[in-house]
């Protein structure tokens, strides 16, 4: 057998002792200058580096493992199983973890605690470098049983443990943001169709709602309306909001399905959007606020770089150590004619 690594076409895969030997230095030298570790001169690191690349060296993942102790790997839990949020924040988490050349094994827990625990025994003893816990709902969740022996970053769901790196939405200020936009075009007589009033993102964005409203001096148009997160919900919502509120002018919901459900029951009532009632929504869930007649202005929650803050907090765990505490990604409105200014 040879001690050199052997390419499939029949050629010898370039090793690290033949870089080393090409820009003249030691072994060490070159592990030293590729992994970005040690004390080197920059006129050195930057020969070996590009010696490196001229000879088209690819580093050993098993060296590099052997070297420094970690797998490059790490468990990312999802606990929605359609992956309407989770997906995009996987999808974010992945970008991060590239840049660190760090592989994520997904594990669908389908919010089973008991399918949870099982994953986390399954993944340290893989011997994954941390874990990220994608969550579907913004309340907070309990840490992970076990306390697992890795950095851990959730995602979204922030841990009910403030010692815990969590990563969530500024919620509140996306709500401000579509209220705000709404006084912009016109609109002063707002309404606020929303889900299940236990849910914390319906309290958070009633919050920032009523804020937004008393900051330019009005009031919301009735009590927010608190239901499912449904279309039938949204039409039954419209129709009931257009009977005890004639004379509303917008209407701000807690989701792009809710609002999609009041655009079709305000058309329904024979209201037009948006020349009688502006609406905005909140996902950019672009099949459903694309859809929509008309397409929905919505606020997006961004959930891509929700996952790719916590990739990043979870690379620098391993390496430098957890910052816990809660870190907050804003949202970002995204205007489309449903919420164009009022005519007149």
């Amino acid at each position: 057998m040879t001690d050199r690594p052997v390419r499939t076409d029949g050629r010898r895969r370039v090793g690290i002792v033949d870089v080393a030997r090409r820009a003249g230095v030691s072994v060490g030298t070159v592990s030293k200058a590729l992994n970005g570790r040690g004390q080197l001169r920059d006129e050195t690191r930057a020969r070996v580096q590009a010696v490196a690349h001229e000879l088209g060296f690819v580093p050993s993942a098993v060296a590099a493992s052997l070297l420094t102790g970690r797998t490059y790997t790490v468990g990312l839990i999802m606990t929605d199983h359609h992956g309407r949020f989770s997906l995009p924040v996987l999808h974010g988490a992945e970008d991060a973890l590239g840049w660190g050349e760090t592989l994520a094994l997904v594990c669908d827990t389908r919010d089973d605690p008991i399918r949870e625990q099982h994953y986390v025994r399954s993944l340290i003893r893989r011997r994954v470098d941390g874990i990220i816990v994608a969550g579907r709902r913004t309340d907070p969740r309990p840490p992970l049983g076990g306390r697992p022996p890795v950095p851990v970053v959730y995602a979204f769901a922030r841990s009910s443990d403030a010692a815990d790196c969590s990563v969530v939405v500024n919620e509140e200020a996306g709500a401000r943001e579509a209220v705000e936009h709404l006084i912009r075009t016109g609109r002063r007589r707002i309404a606020h169709v929303t889900g299940p009033r236990g849910h914390a993102s319906v309290r958070t964005r009633v919050d920032g709602t009523r804020h937004a409203l008393h900051e330019a001096g009005l009031e919301l148009v009735g009590e927010p309306w608190y239901g499912g997160w449904s279309e039938v919900w949204g039409r039954f919502a419209a129709a009931a909001l257009t009977r005890s509120h004639p004379d509303v002018d917008a209407v701000f919901c807690g989701s792009d399905a809710i609002a999609r459900g009041v655009a079709d029951g305000l058309r329904e009532c024979g209201r037009r959007v948006p020349d009688d009632v502006a609406l905005v929504g909140v996902d950019n869930w672009q099949p459903t606020a694309e859809g929509c007649r008309p397409p929905l202005t919505s606020v997006d929650l961004n959930l891509q770089e929700v996952g790719r803050t916590a990739g990043a907090l979870l690379l620098r765990a391993i390496e430098y150590g957890a910052a816990p505490g809660i870190h907050t990604v804003p949202c970002r409105l995204v205007v489309r004619a449903s919420s164009a200014p009022a005519s007149g």
